[in-house]
């Protein structure tokens, strides 16, 4: 379904302008950082990208051109629910909490709210301690099928629960997930893109955590042939905590990017960014550009954010740039850091001398690598699921070897 939609009243006094360049005076001034960057959801105040913007350049503009504008009355992805008791009545644009924290800063997330007339309300009572994951299962009904969603989830004060959202199939899907943490509650959310490799996904992920609560973020995509998913963590309130982590697995063509901003904004908040991935094939491409904003009030703050990358063959490209930005001096710790590399030899030497033939040391050597983001999945079936589609990907460079 499509209708034009109206932002909350607050959003409407937002002056959106065209990335890079901020139109402060007659004269366009370049966007130097991430917290800079314009917001609207009026997706003409955007443009088409031409990938000379500072959040497009390392994307491939043109495979996202179907989802510049809204799809229309569509049923192009589904959704099942695994539990429908947490669902709450679907939110217009003026319907709160839709709109309270999400700000559209691109093309395609103002589409995805213009697209989307009612956007689904997955809520979390106050005080409850939801035990199983909720599981969110959106399957794509073909390559040509076009779709916009957007998703609040809100964790109710001293709640605690964990929400899947899994992308399976073949779309072009324009994605929102607007993320409410409230005081004192514990919300993990997981987002697995295991697309069939037709399919493009662009989402937006942005969250707000209260005082002395808690987001783990976490960002899995192995399949599909452009995914690009952006999350955008404000820690709030005091003594919030943030944890936001990645696994990527890129195979020949496959284009899997993600733009990660973490705002420490109360004072004495905690973040923590981690982001591996592994690339194998011609023109397998990943990107991760990683931002963290330490505001003038986020005294206390400690925060360090990291991307490592394990290139498997020849072809295969990495990028990886992590930004730190600090206003205040007033912090307990700070850091970023990025690597990308090939095979360690001194570890392929230590096992091999130990007996275990070179496939099956680098075999090991990947499984290590990479289970460190698996291990932070706290779903024992998810990670077993993972584990054995990194088998299966890692079989696919040996055969082709």
């Amino acid at each position: 379904m499509t209708a034009a939609t109206t932002a909350p009243e607050t959003a409407q006094n937002t002056h959106a302008h065209v990335d890079p360049a901020a139109q402060v005076t007659d004269a366009f001034v370049p966007v130097q950082t991430r917290s800079e960057r314009p917001h609207s959801f009026d997706p003409a105040d955007f443009g088409a990208p031409t990938g000379l913007e500072v959040n497009w350049k390392h994307t491939p503009v043109a495979a996202l051109t179907p989802l510049f504008d809204v799809a229309g009355a569509s049923k192009g992805v589904t959704v099942e629910i695994s539990d429908e008791s947490f669902v709450r009545a679907g939110l217009g644009s003026a319907d709160a909490p839709r709109g309270e924290f999400f700000r559209p800063e691109d093309v395609i997330a103002a589409v995805a709210w213009q697209g989307t007339s009612e956007a689904l309300h997955l809520a979390i009572p106050a005080g409850e301690e939801v035990a199983e994951p909720i599981v969110l299962s959106m399957t794509g009904q073909g390559a040509d099928q076009r779709a916009d969603a957007h998703l609040v989830i809100e964790a109710g004060s001293n709640s605690s629960a964990t929400v899947l959202l899994r992308h399976h199939g073949a779309a072009q899907f324009a994605e929102n997930v607007e993320i409410l943490v409230r005081d004192g509650a514990k919300l993990t959310v997981i987002s697995v893109q295991q697309w069939d490799d037709e399919a493009v996904h662009a989402a937006s992920h942005q969250a707000t955590v209260g005082r002395d609560a808690a987001l783990t973020h976490i960002v899995v995509s192995f399949g599909g042939g452009v995914v690009r998913v952006n999350p955008s963590v404000e820690l709030t309130g005091a003594g919030a905590e943030g944890r936001l982590y990645g696994l990527t697995y890129a195979d020949s063509g496959q284009h899997l990017e993600s733009q990660v901003f973490l705002h420490h904004k109360g004072p004495h908040t905690t973040g923590d960014v981690l982001y591996k991935g592994a690339l194998q094939g011609e023109k397998a491409h990943s990107v991760w550009i990683g931002d963290v904003l330490i505001g003038q009030d986020a005294t206390g703050t400690d925060s360090y954010e990291a991307n490592r990358n394990l290139v498997l063959t020849e072809g295969a490209r990495a990028d990886s740039i992590p930004n730190l930005e600090i206003e205040t001096g007033d912090i307990l710790g700070a850091g970023h850091a990025s690597a990308t590399g090939r095979f360690d030899d001194e570890q392929l030497f230590y096992l091999q001398a130990r007996g275990i033939d070179e496939e099956q040391a680098r075999r090991l050597v990947v499984l290590g690598f990479l289970s460190d983001i698996v291990q932070r999945i706290r779903i024992p079936s998810l990670q077993e699921e993972l584990l054995a589609a990194i088998e299966v990907e890692l079989a696919a460079t040996e055969a082709a070897a």
